[in-house]
């Protein structure tokens, strides 16, 4: 769609609009999980993201998206080592169908090129194409083992190995990994929400003027979606500045040695497993006060983005029937208290 809904027109969800741009900030952050009711606006404010990315400097004619930087990983075509030309690209977002086969999602061997000229030609897969961008899974709580396996390889290594039909070769594959879905159709395997390092709840809003706003401005939408989308460049433009000037400050943003004992304590308190949630919860901090323009990461920053770095991170406790989102509220409370 030429004109995608407005990210800054979606109305009642800011915890996940928080989310994403934290994770367009902040690549480091590890993607966003959004789980909840259906038709609330979860697949429209992806999509919806891709307007306000900014774009990248690619080596031109890469199908990798490679980045033109010395240090930075590159595809076999792009390791010359002359000075490659560049081009400017729009930052991927890439849809990963639930049906998707694994030979559309890696690569594969291109056949009718083989059996045409007997040539070996590597086609790039969706993996290639989501490079440095975003990789998009709508109900990912419902994606087949063997490719939910296949992503957790991809993503702790940042390399997608390809070996297959007498072909071998490895092309960078760095992305931020954002998922949906609704809970009541399955849940999402332990090693692949460990990979998430945001997650939220999305429900449906419950008072009515949230809800006539956004049935306002969805029909609108419909009826014209390029006035819509006119009415809202400004707002629109903002937030891609915002995002752009937070990329640029992020790595200036300090956190004090007070911040990173909260953090600990909170993570402590809860019982989170690993160390993940501390590193997660400082990234997303710092990330979130680049986007308010803060210069030093304190208790306001750790607390906003506590539920969604720890919620999906606790647990089980079978004496304590409450939500992790309340389990977390309890224990920023107490530690914060101090």
């Amino acid at each position: 769609m030429a004109n995608p809904f407005p990210f800054s027109a979606i109305v009642g969800q800011d915890d996940m609009r928080l989310a994403f741009m934290i994770a367009a900030t902040d690549a480091s952050v590890g993607g966003v999980l959004a789980f909840g009711d259906r038709g609330t606006g979860k697949s429209t404010a992806v999509r919806a993201l891709a307007a306000l990315l900014p774009k990248i400097k690619v080596v031109s004619g890469c199908p990798y998206n490679c980045a033109p930087e010395k240090h930075a990983k590159l595809c076999g075509s792009c390791n010359g080592g002359a000075k490659p030309k560049t081009e400017m690209r729009s930052a991927p977002v890439v849809d990963l169908p639930l049906g998707a086969t694994e030979d559309r999602v890696v690569g594969a061997l291109n056949l009718e090129r083989a059996l045409a000229a007997g040539e070996k030609h590597f086609e790039p897969g969706l993996l290639a194409r989501a490079n440095r961008g975003f990789l998009y899974i709508d109900e990912v709580n419902l994606l087949e083992d063997h490719l939910v396996d296949l992503l957790l390889d991809v993503a702790a290594s940042g390399v997608n190995l390809v070996e297959r039909e007498g072909l071998s070769l490895s092309h960078p594959a760095r992305f931020v990994l954002i998922g949906s879905g609704n809970p009541e159709e399955g849940e999402l395997r332990p090693q692949m929400l460990d990979r998430f390092g945001l997650a939220l709840e999305v429900r449906t809003p419950q008072d009515i003027p949230t809800r006539m706003e956004v049935i306002r401005r969805r029909d609108a939408y419909d009826r014209d979606p390029e006035a819509f989308h006119k009415h809202w460049a400004g707002a629109e433009k903002k937030l891609r500045t915002k995002i752009t000037h937070a990329r640029e400050r992020v790595i200036d943003v300090e956190v004090p040695e007070a911040a990173l004992e909260r953090a600990t304590r909170l993570c402590l308190t809860l019982g989170s497993d690993g160390l993940r949630g501390e590193l997660t919860l400082i990234r997303a901090a710092r990330a979130y006060a680049a986007l308010e323009d803060v210069k030093v990461v304190g208790d306001d920053e750790l607390k906003r983005v506590a539920p969604m770095v720890l919620s999906h991170r606790l647990r089980r406790n079978p004496l304590d029937d409450s939500g992790s989102a309340t389990r977390v509220e309890r224990a920023v409370q107490e530690v914060f208290a101090k």
